[in-house]
Order: structure tokens, then C-alpha cells, then sequence
């Protein structure tokens, strides 16, 4: 059985890192290397372009989903984290910026913002972030995987106009954690592609499904 050392709490870092750089925590001789996975995914010409605006609230996760830390499931029951390795920012930070990156990047949507911004939107978009983890599942190699429920709602009257799980495992090239960080960069974008596209597919047969809506 696969077992991975738990990574003590470290005291806050004095200087921030960019992926793959190795810093020296205070009072801790063992060097950490914090990833900072760059998201980046196509725009497939399939997508509706739409002239509504989008909402996106900080997505929700438990505490251990939601954390610096790079977890490890190296079978079903069990969930570790690597050590010596930490993410550059918690999870639904990363997914966050990814997905607002990717709908800006588009060009298919009138507007997109966090929530907490105010902007007057006409849909927001609920994240449950429910796993982002390295799972063995019983492979010789990890997969990155993440899994999330997404929830897009009509801000008018808060009905839900549509909701789908996502789960993407994107195998690693070998079990090395910079290897785990890649698969995670590609998995992250795929994820924020395909909730993209469902997003504006979703938005647009609503919008044009209940016009005296806006």
C-alpha cells in the first residue's frame, strides 16, 4: 500500500514563489516547492456567443478539499497530502481564476465577474467543489482529479435553471509531484472548458426559452 508522509503545518512563508521554485519555511530544513498550475483551454467554436451577463460566486468546498495543500488518495479509504509541495493558492482559488479567465478569454459572453463585485447580472453561477485530489484508484499512476456540482441560476427569481456534476481524471505521467501539478493544469482546464461550455449552452436556452424575463 501507497503510503505519503502528512506535511506538518509551516509557518507563513515570508516570500511568495512562482510554480517550482523551493523555499525554506521558518524553522523547517525540509524545502517546500509551491505550484501555481496556469489553466489554459480552447474555445470551441460551438459555444454560443450571448449578450446576458454572469455572476460567478466564490466556489464552496470542505475544509480539507479547500486547502494549500496538494491531497493524495492512495486508495478509496485514505486521503494524504504531499510533502514537501503546496499549492500557490487553495483550491477554489485556482478554480475560480481559471473559470473567470477562460469565459473573459471566450469572447461569448456580454460579461462575466465575481459576485462579490455587484456587477447586475442576469445568471450566477453556484460551485460545489467536491474533490480535488490525486487518486490512485487502484493504478500504478495517480490521476488529477477534480469533481464539482455547478449550479446555473436566474438571478431575478433564483430559479435554477440548470444543474450538472462535472468530474474530469486526468492520469499523471508518472507518480513524481511536479508530474501530479501538470496532470492537475490540464485537468483544471478541461474542467473550467467543459463548465464553460455547458454555462453558456444552459444560459442561452433559458434566455431565449423565457423572453419576458428580461
Amino acid at each position: 500500500m501507497k503510503r505519503f508522509p502528512s506535511m506538518r503545518l509551516l509557518a507563513p512563508l515570508c516570500v511568495l514563489a512562482l510554480a517550482g521554485c523551493s523555499v525554506l519555511a521558518s524553522g523547517d530544513r525540509h524545502p517546500i516547492t509551491i505550484y501555481a498550475p496556469q489553466a489554459r483551454g480552447a474555445v470551441d467554436p460551438s459555444w454560443p456567443r450571448v449578450e446576458w451577463q454572469l455572476a460567478v460566486a466564490k466556489p464552496a468546498a470542505a475544509r480539507l478539499v479547500d486547502s494549500p495543500r496538494i491531497n493524495v488518495r492512495p486508495t478509496p479509504g485514505e486521503l494524504e497530502v504531499y510533502r514537501g509541495a503546496t499549492w500557490s493558492q487553495p483550491a477554489t482559488d485556482m478554480l475560480e481564476d481559471a473559470l473567470l479567465r477562460g469565459f473573459e478569454d471566450s469572447g461569448r459572453i456580454g460579461a462575466v465577474a465575481r459576485i462579490a463585485t455587484g456587477i447586475r447580472s442576469d445568471y450566477k453561477l453556484a460551485i460545489d467543489l467536491r474533490r480535488f485530489e490525486s487518486d490512485y484508484a487502484g493504478n500504478a499512476r495517480p490521476a488529477a482529479t477534480i469533481e464539482l456540482n455547478a449550479k446555473l441560476i436566474h438571478s431575478l427569481d433564483q430559479r435554477v435553471v440548470a444543474s450538472r456534476t462535472f468530474l474530469v481524471a486526468e492520469p499523471a505521467a508518472d507518480t513524481t509531484v511536479a508530474s501530479v501539478t501538470t496532470a492537475f493544469e490540464t485537468a483544471l482546464g478541461r474542467t473550467t472548458g467543459e463548465l464553460i461550455g455547458w454555462t453558456l449552452a444552459a444560459g442561452q436556452a433559458d434566455w431565449q426559452a423565457h423572453p419576458d424575463q428580461h
